[in-house]
């Protein structure tokens, strides 16, 4: 179930009592729904097909009928017969049913329509029933004209995942011996299937529960749909740029001219009805009227004719339009909703957008040279790739790559990201053989964790350079717990980029920064940096930038000091850093790159150079230029080299050598690309599976509270029945609700013992004295009993004690805390650190996203500031990590799959020698 919420992210609303089927009516077959939400969901929003075209899919709804038996009427008789065995259209009884969406746990149908003649028709059907307690009988339908196009494979994707969510844990289908494209959509879809031959049908049955290779194949024909469906953007074979003007001050004359200046390879095709001629280019009243192909469309009209222009888009065979004009869900008004029928429009008629509200996007690509934007800028080609929710940075980032020698091979400014968004982008770029870098700059996510998944496969073959706006804006949920209160909006981005291998930076300058390295050197192997100078202090500065960013500078060997002893001025210094003194020729900066590059003592090397006297800084470049050269063709391929070039003259070594101004520079870029290089050589995490816990008790107690009491906390016997039911390392312990039975408790658990409040208001109980420590006999816990219901007296709240928790009192071991919040947007968001009453005071916390793996957690634990204490610290004993990691995996596990769970703090717990102990505990349900 972990996988499938995964997959999701997105609860489905059940009913338990069945419905009858509504009647058809007579409603018009142009009844249109407006109910896809501009955020996709699991059974609504856009479908990609195989061959990158779009389609919307959203549940059929009672007022379908009519749709519907038009769709089965325009069926072919064999068509019919694949589907319901018989060359009949089928009863208005029986699509009365189909249609019926009261009960989705009894059975759910899924429509799938495109737009002909601007009338939404349905173009395929799903639908799933119960055919059992645990298997549901799966059934489809799919236009003559979209066949081979994988939309039944889609539905069944789909299907299956709801199904899994509405309990059932296995398809069943019939089908025909002679209808091999249905057997072959069950055959390709993931699911280990199942035939069986019945007479001339077969029966198909299989698991639908998500594993490893079903999600895989999933994945897999995801991004081979999506980058099918962005290529018409970057490699279209024609181009129209709609609302083109004579007037040089309009985007549309910009953005035409940016298309033809910059030596697009294709026919370009000016669309404006008042015009004959612009730039020098014959003017078309509409794109519908160009005589050619057009793959992508640029818009620059007004916004009240964009969804005219659209339309003539569509009857083109226009398969992408990128949407420049503003005006739409970025203001007040009525822009959201036109953006919504806008996106509507652009997927129903099966095509891709991107915008509205956008600068544009690029190639740099030589093959290519498209620049399909207003930007007067077009940038080198090159390896990176950018994607910019804010076309102004966008405007400003192309000037600095170009001022900056920093090649792109495509730029994408999203603006409001109504239909491609990262993604998508990602998907695309991960495929793409131009693309070795990816920049982000993002403002928000539209979907989180589908992000997670695809940044981290992504990851793992390219780097992901991304800036987060807006890094000081808390939260806004409440934080009435300690994890809520720490868990700011940012430390949850912080999260999802640490766990998907994500380098964060702070400024587009070290953005830059970063790219020109990682486009133009290999990973380092490992953490250990030689540095060369012709000057000690930047030499030294640079040296403690590494350090600090926890990289090695090593002794160089004896072997080495030998070799550099041969060329090198006695004055020099040939430690690491090497200090070649302010007399170093250009030839000793040649010789020393050979021979520190090529040892076994470094992984990577910072060359810098600061200009002495009259120098000539182009024979210093050409220098560092021949020994990097030599000594990647003596072995040093592997080996990153950086520079630091602190002259007036600009001459850069190479250009595959990145130059840095100042020494720190570099080191910063360096670690920052060893700890990527060091989280992508780390063998993936697992998600463990934990058989010996009771999840349906734990939802049930939550579910039963939340009947009850409405949200709120639980009671002190509810939060142990969940923990309980985790098996979760609770110590012995029962609650009294008077002195006499607090006393029996505490002779039967043995002295000293701990006497808690239990209360169902109350949170922070040290607060109002609702903690008695170090209790050694019957006299001492009845006095406590007695404190504490006198002080909640004191205080006006004698009710809110539902009694105390006696439990045995733990004198050793180091205080943690394990919590967990839900981010409305991230989904869960698991905390580990120290814990105690101070944990708000010292924050020596970190966070990680769930669903933790094996990995998330060992990780989790090594990151604290207090792990030293954790490892035996002062003849203490080493804590017991492993049972910290067991609590870490159980609890991303309860609330991965208890979705009441709105906050759980267990703190603190004591990291013992031998296991560990939670000794409070308190989770809140909503």
């Amino acid at each position: 179930m972990s996988r499938v919420m995964r997959l999701l992210g997105t609860p489905m609303m059940r009913s338990s009592t069945p419905m009858p089927a509504p009647p058809l009516g007579d409603q018009s077959l142009r009844t249109r729904h407006v109910l896809t939400p501009m955020q996709d969901t699991t059974e609504a929003g856009r479908l990609i097909l195989r061959d990158g075209s779009t389609a919307e899919l959203r549940p059929a709804h009672p007022d379908d009928g009519p749709a519907l038996l038009d769709f089965f009427g325009r069926l072919t008789s064999e068509a019919r017969i694949q589907r319901f065995f018989t060359a009949s259209a089928p009863s208005k009884d029986l699509v009365a049913g189909m249609c019926d969406d009261r009960d989705p746990i009894e059975k759910r149908t899924l429509i799938v329509s495109r737009l002909h003649d601007d009338v939404s028709r349905i173009v395929a059907v799903g639908t799933y029933a119960r055919h059992s307690a645990d298997t549901a009988e799966v059934a489809f339908a799919v236009d003559d004209t979209l066949k081979g196009k994988g939309l039944a494979t889609l539905l069944l994707e789909r299907l299956a995942l709801l199904a899994v969510l509405a309990g059932y844990r296995r398809l069943w289908a019939v089908t025909r011996f002679d209808n091999p494209g249905m057997r072959d959509v069950f055959r390709e879809s993931g699911f280990t299937v199942h035939e069986t031959a019945k007479g001339g049908d077969i029966e198909v049955d299989f698991s639908v529960v998500p594993d490893e290779k079903t999600v895989e194949r999933f994945e897999t024909r995801d991004r081979i749909s999506t980058v099918a469906s962005l290529r018409p953007f970057f490699r279209p074979t024609g181009v129209a740029v709609i609302g083109a003007s004579r007037d040089p001050a309009s985007i549309g004359y910009r953005t035409l001219q940016a298309v033809i200046q910059n030596g697009f390879h294709g026919p370009i095709y000016p669309i404006n009805p008042k015009a004959g001629a612009i730039l020098g280019l014959k003017a078309y009243p509409s794109v519908i009227d160009t005589p050619t192909a057009v793959d992508l469309a640029i818009l620059t009209v007004p916004r009240d004719s964009v969804l005219k222009v659209v339309d003539e888009c569509a009857a083109k065979g226009v398969r992408g339009v990128v949407i420049i004009t503003a005006g739409f869900a970025e203001v007040r008004g009525d822009g959201a909703d036109l953006q919504h029928e806008l996106l509507q429009k652009v997927r129903g008629h099966g095509m891709r957008m991107i915008g509205p509200n956008c600068l544009g996007i690029l190639n740099a690509d030589p093959e290519v040279s498209l620049n399909a934007s207003f930007s007067p800028v077009f940038p080198p080609a090159g390896r990176v790739a950018m994607s910019s929710q804010s076309g102004a940075l966008g405007l400003a980032v192309l000037a600095a790559a170009q001022r900056l020698h920093l090649g792109f091979s495509t730029f994408v400014s999203v603006g409001n990201k109504a239909d491609v968004s990262g993604n998508d982008l990602l998907q695309y770029w991960e495929e793409d053989p131009q693309t070795d870098v990816i920049l982000l700059y993002l403002e928000s996510f539209g979907n989180p964790r589908r992000f997670a998944r695809i940044a981290r496969r992504v990851s793992g073959r390219k780097p992901i350079v991304a800036i987060k706006g807006g890094r000081g804006l808390s939260g806004t949920r409440a934080a009435s717990s300690h994890t809520a209160a720490l868990a700011a909006k940012d430390v949850v981005v912080d999260a999802l980029f640490r766990q998907t291998g994500v380098i964060r930076v702070d400024t587009l300058e070290e953005m830059f920064d970063l790219a020109a390295m990682l486009s133009s050197q290999p990973l380092p192997r490992g953490k250990r940096v030689g540095i060369i100078t012709n000057a000690g202090g930047p030499g030294i500065l640079c040296a403690d930038a590494c350090e600090a960013g926890g990289l090695v500078i090593p002794e160089l060997s004896k072997e080495t000091r030998s070799q550099l002893s041969c060329f090198l001025p006695p004055a020099a210094s040939l430690g690491n850093p090497v200090d070649m003194i302010a007399s170093a020729s250009p030839e000793n900066y040649r010789r020393v790159i050979e021979t520190v590059l090529t040892s076994a003592d470094v992984d990577a090397l910072i060359a810098i150079y600061i200009p002495v006297g009259l120098g000539n800084a182009a024979a210093f470049s050409n220098a560092i230029r021949e020994g990097v050269s030599s000594a990647r063709s003596n072995g040093a391929k592997d080996k990153p080299v950086l520079g630091c070039w602190m002259s007036e003259q600009r001459c850069a070594p190479d250009a595959s050598v990145p130059v840095y101004e100042f020494p720190e520079v570099p080191a910063r870029v360096l670690a920052r690309a060893a700890s990527y290089a060091e989280w992508r050589n780390r063998p993936a995490g697992v998600l463990p599976e934990i058989l010996d816990i009771d999840l349906s008790s734990a939802r049930r107690v939550c579910q039963n509270s939340l009947k009850r009491f409405g949200p709120g906390w639980l009671s002190v016997d509810e939060t142990l029945a969940v923990l309980q039911a985790m098996k979760l390392p609770v110590p012995s312990a029962s609650i009294a609700t008077s002195p006499d039975e607090a006393v029996q408790i505490a002779d039967r658990v043995g002295y000293p013992v701990v006497l808690k409040l239990a209360s169902r208001t109350i949170v922070h109980k040290t607060e109002v004295g609702g903690v008695r420590l170090h209790l050694n006999d019957a006299l001492a816990v009845r006095e406590a009993f007695g404190e504490m219901r006198e002080s909640l007296r004191r205080i006006g709240t004698p009710d809110a004690m539902d009694g105390a928790l006696v439990q045995p009192m733990i004198t050793s071991g180091i205080e943690i805390v394990v919590g967990a919040t839900r981010d409305p947007s991230f989904g869960p968001l698991i905390a580990f650190g120290l814990g105690g009453v101070f944990i708000e005071v010292l924050k020596d916390v970190c966070f990680r996203l769930s669903p933790l793996t094996d990995r998330d957690a060992d990780e989790m634990i090594r990151s604290i500031r207090g792990y030293r204490l954790l490892e035996g610290h002062r003849g203490q004993p080493p804590s017991d990590l492993e049972a910290l990691k067991d609590v870490l995996l159980r609890v991303s596990r309860l609330v991965e799959e208890v979705p009441e769970i709105a906050e759980l703090d267990l703190n603190p717990i004591f990291a013992l020698a031998s296991g560990c102990v939670i000794v409070d505990a308190r989770i809140r349900v909503s």
